[in-house]
């Protein structure tokens, strides 16, 4: 089976080495000529996702992989094509269809006959059979259902652990007809592995939700859900910051309710699903108001933080404030909607000197942001975690030189290691220490 992958970034790229490692053989097409050399020269373009440096090796010996900028003749005589191309909100918080609408037309063009076409990016609900549908048979002049098939199959993976995810996870799959959806199941049957998950009501595997109306709801709702139950933690966090009581004390307790999984506050949440997928939800269901207020929750986590860091030391102007992690989660090199942006700037209205310490990236790369670069053991006056990267669990007063408070955002901190000294310390939802 020849199957194309279009848009080998960090969802895209495990997906076509999955596809490889089945014996099929796979060619990704990108527009970034950097990383379609980068990936045909065997070199790993984002380093940390597991198993990836190794499955890329393997795949390009055996001449299973391949990699172009030529989007159409990739499609060409392929039995299937995934699209792994992100979607973006723009200012507005709408969904900025470019980039996917350029994909679909070159696909379009190189599209033939038999060919399945599935959509792996979260899409608005209705998206597939109404947007990108039309414009395949457009682009093609082939008849949907017909001449081609069209689903909708959401990816439930995680940088970093993509391989893994993979199998652990059901693969939904929804198509435009009911052709579609049979064929699309049978596809992802023949490149996907899964874990054994008695836990599941049926089992591990493809799941056949129907139509892609659902397939892009049930992405949608998982992520929503998410954000919306973050926020409550939020909530929860600010109230028992207020009352002085430990939010980790409250939420393991809770939890322990086999009906309860409440998330842990913390500083911003980042990555491409929660900021934005919620908003694609919204984008067809303006009625929704849970949604809408968990996003503007979620949204003031930043100056709610900088706030508490005012209220240990005082007014900011002219201090040195270091944020520790640029990533948007722990020990994974990944900056989309990082909540490192929304602080320092919150902290610069505050007139702060902000600096950014992040073990994943080098000075350059921190200076690139347009951040000025701060080293560990060097001297700073108030400091805000932000990614709870593993080397941060260990940070003690002696070696943030000259520090007067600090905000633990991820609660990743030992706060006994900060007792008896002269900082003022807080970590979101467990209260102070100053």
């Amino acid at each position: 089976m020849r199957v194309c992958i279009v848009g080998i970034g960090k969802i895209g790229l495990p997906l076509a080495l999955q596809v490889a490692s089945k014996g099929h053989q796979a060619i990704g097409a990108d527009i970034n000529p950097v990383l379609v050399a980068d990936v045909m020269a065997g070199r790993e373009p984002f380093p940390g996702e597991a198993e990836l440096e190794q499955r890329l090796k393997t795949a390009l010996d055996q001449e299973l992989f391949e990699a172009t900028t030529d989007v159409r003749a990739a499609v060409a005589g392929a039995d299937a094509v995934l699209i792994a191309v992100p979607l973006i909100v723009d200012e507005e918080k709408n969904p900025e269809f470019k980039a996917l609408d350029a994909a679909t037309t070159a696909i379009s063009e190189g599209l033939t006959k038999g060919t399945l076409v599935s959509y792996e990016t979260t899409l608005p609900v209705g998206t597939t059979r109404n947007r990108f549908t039309p414009a395949l048979a457009t682009g093609s002049k082939l008849v949907p259902g017909e001449d081609f098939f069209v689903c909708f199959s959401p990816e439930r993976v995680f940088s970093g652990q993509v391989f893994a995810d993979l199998r652990r996870f059901p693969k939904i799959v929804g198509g435009i007809d009911e052709t579609s959806t049979e064929k699309g199941c049978a596809f992802y049957e023949a490149i996907l592995d899964f874990d054994e998950r008695p836990d599941l009501p049926q089992g591990n595997g493809v799941w056949n939700v129907g139509t892609s109306e659902t397939s892009e709801l049930v992405k949608l709702a998982e992520t929503t859900y998410r954000d919306v139950n973050i926020a409550l933690a939020n909530e929860f966090g600010r109230y028992t910051d207020r009352i002085g009581v430990s939010i980790k004390t409250v939420i393991d307790a809770a939890n322990s309710q086999p009906c309860s999984h409440i998330h842990s506050p913390g500083v911003a949440v980042g990555g491409h699903c929660i900021p934005v997928y919620p908003h694609l939800y919204l984008s067809t269901d303006p009625e929704a108001t849970l949604p809408r207020l968990g996003r503007k929750v979620n949204s003031s986590m930043p100056a709610y933080t900088v706030g508490r860091l005012i209220n240990l030391i005082g007014n900011l102007d002219g201090l040195r404030v270091v944020i520790l992690g640029a990533s948007y989660r722990g020990d994974v090199k990944e900056l989309a909607f990082s909540g490192v942006f929304p602080l320092a700037e919150e902290l610069g209205k505050k007139g702060a000197e902000v600096v950014v310490n992040d073990p994943l990236y080098t000075d350059e790369e921190i200076r690139d942001l347009g951040f000025a670069p701060y080293r560990i053991g060097e001297e700073c006056e108030a400091a805000i975690l932000q990614a709870d990267h593993k080397t941060y669990t260990r940070l003690n007063p002696t070696m943030l030189p000259g520090i007067k408070a600090i905000v633990d955002g991820r609660g990743a901190l030992n706060p006994e290691d900060w007792l008896g000294s002269n900082v003022a310390f807080a970590a979101l939802g467990r209260g102070d220490l100053a």
